[in-house]
């Protein structure tokens, strides 16, 4: 399984219709919604605005009025086909005049999102876990070392360090085998390689 290293986007025209993919490396579903916003103001007067997102076991499409099948769905193909995860992809249609049928709608949204990801390098998720751990002040510059290449999503100083944080398996036997620390598995996750 893979991400998209970086956020992208791209523009082909395909008989005087304009089609702006935006490729979203994205994490939680109540983004979407945010990001769909976002992209309807910077894009006004469009057409459609169809989509497709895949956020783990979380997948949906949108066609946004484009005759049923001929856009969300092949957007979302794309998306599987590449073994893609945590990611958003827009695709804004301004309509040419020149009517491109169901199969033609087809091939241009799927044209669309693949010419969008050659701009964008993926990275490999492999399997990981979102962890609390918890240590005294003496051990802070050891842990500190050990985590050096990890980004702490939160600290806390009480009577003990709490470091909130996503690490993979290797890292997390490392880290039990040290005495006094208490670590707290709060769910699995997949983390880019």
């Amino acid at each position: 399984m893979y991400t998209i290293n970086n956020d992208c986007s791209n523009e082909i025209i395909i008989k005087n219709s304009k089609f702006i993919c935006l490729l979203k490396e994205i994490y939680s579903v109540s983004d979407v919604e945010k990001v769909l916003n976002n992209a309807k103001l910077e894009y006004k007067d469009a057409t459609h605005y169809t989509y497709a997102y895949i956020i783990d076991n979380n997948k949906k499409f949108s066609d946004d009025n484009e005759p049923s099948g001929t856009a969300g769905s092949p957007i979302m193909q794309v998306l599987e086909k590449n073994n893609l995860n945590y990611v958003l992809c827009i695709v804004i249609r301004y309509f040419g005049g020149i009517k491109l049928g169901a199969s033609g709608l087809v091939r241009a949204y799927s044209k669309s999102i693949s010419e969008c990801l050659k701009k964008t390098n993926l990275s490999k998720l492999i399997k990981g876990y979102n962890v609390d751990i918890s240590f005294s002040y003496d051990l802070s510059s050891k842990i500190d070392y050990l985590l050096k290449d990890y980004q702490i999503i939160n600290k806390t100083y009480k009577d003990n360090i709490t470091y909130t944080l996503n690490i993979e398996k290797n890292m997390l036997d490392s880290l039990s085998n040290i005495n006094n620390i208490n670590i707290k598995i709060i769910k699995e996750t997949l983390l880019k390689k």
